[in-house]
Parts: C-alpha cells; structure tokens; sequence
C-alpha cells in the first residue's frame, strides 16, 4: 500500500467522522413532539404542602400565669467545661457554623423538566417532558421549548419550589424556510407561582410544574 493511499484513506476516515459529528449536532436541534406524561413530580411536589396546623388557643378571657417559688435558687449559666472559651475557638465555631449553612443551601439540579402547556385556540392541553440541555420538544405544531436548568430549592429556604430556566419560540412545522424559531419567552419559571415569571402569549400558555431524573 503506498503512502499516498493511506493518505487519502485517513482523509476520508476523517471527512466521515466531522459530517458524523456534524449530523449529530444538527438532530440535537430537530425539535421532537411533546409525549403527555401521567404522574408528573410537580403533582407529588404539591400534595405535600399541606396548610400549617392551627395553633392551639386558650378560651376568651383565660390568662396564663407562671408561679415562681420566691425561695428557689435563681438558676446561673454554667461555665463550659475546660475554662472560658477562648477567642479563636469562637471563631472556629462561627466559621464551622456558615460552612453548615452553605452547605445546605446547595439546590439539587435534576436533569428533567416537567411543563405544562395549552393552546388557547384548539383547548389542547399537554404535561410533557423536556430534558435538560437535550433537544428541543414541539407543542401544538408550532411552541418549541428548550430547558437549560431545572433546580429544587434546598431545605432550608421559605418555599419548597421547583424552578427551571425555559427558552420558548414559535415555530410552524409548516414553515420550512425559518432557520430558528422565534423567541417569546426566555427566563426562569417558578412552579409555586406560575404568574410570577410567567408566559404572556394570546394564544398559548405554559408553566413549569416540577424537575425530575430521568
């Protein structure tokens, strides 16, 4: 075999790789159509917030009165075992307790998201699955979604909520000479209030309603 063709075959070898890698890229961004799903996690996110419980009161007119024996000793703080506490063991501890708080306040990111979308025109309406960073999912012939991030808020934040960024464009199926869609909405969505971020559209609406892995 002479040099010559082990040259061409390695730039063929090569050509064949980059239109592989080129026709990847190109059906990553082929919008696929949405698939209803059945038991969503925004549902179960939900059914767990239950109302606070009422705080028991004492009937109208009832005081409370606390009866201290005038001749039991005032109770004083005890000294910490070892001595005072020195200054840089304080400081050990308060640094020991941000690193505590930091640490539980790390979202979980899911690579699923859960939408919910409706066709004002047709009455149609869709829970569907879109994954994180993955292709696009068609609603309705024309809504294309794309999900960058998808994020449960940590314990120790005031709201349980599911949160995701969502890219949304229009798009007709029939409209072959359109490169890209066109943008409506760009931006994060919060599932415990659809309303705070949400989708101004005449004919279409969609929400986020929780995060999942797949």
């Amino acid at each position: 075999m002479s040099f010559r063709a082990v040259l061409l075959g390695g730039f063929v070898a090569a050509g064949m790789g980059l239109s592989g890698a080129g026709v990847t890229a190109a059906l990553m961004d082929v919008p696929q159509d949405a698939v209803p799903v059945q038991d969503p996690v925004g549902d179960a996110l939900r059914a767990t917030q239950q109302p606070d419980p009422q705080p028991q009161t004492l009937p109208a007119g009832t005081q409370t009165i606390t009866v201290v024996d005038p001749e039991s000793p005032v109770p004083q703080e005890e000294a910490p075992a070892g001595g005072e506490v020195t200054e840089e063991e304080a400081t050990e501890e308060e640094v020991a307790a941000e690193e505590e708080v930091v640490e539980t306040t790390v979202r979980s990111r899911h690579r699923v998201a859960v939408i919910h979308a409706i066709d004002k025109t047709t009455a149609e309406s869709m829970r569907f699955e879109v994954e994180v960073g993955g292709r696009p999912v068609r609603f309705s012939k024309s809504l294309i979604f794309k999900v960058r991030a998808c994020e449960i808020t940590a314990s120790n934040e005031i709201t349980e909520d599911s949160i995701a960024y969502v890219e949304v464009g229009v798009q007709p199926r029939a409209d072959r000479a359109a490169t890209e869609a066109r943008q409506i909405f760009k931006g994060w969505m919060f599932a415990s209030s659809p309303s705070l971020n949400g989708m101004e559209h005449p004919v279409y609406d969609a929400w986020v309603v929780g995060c999942k892995t797949r």
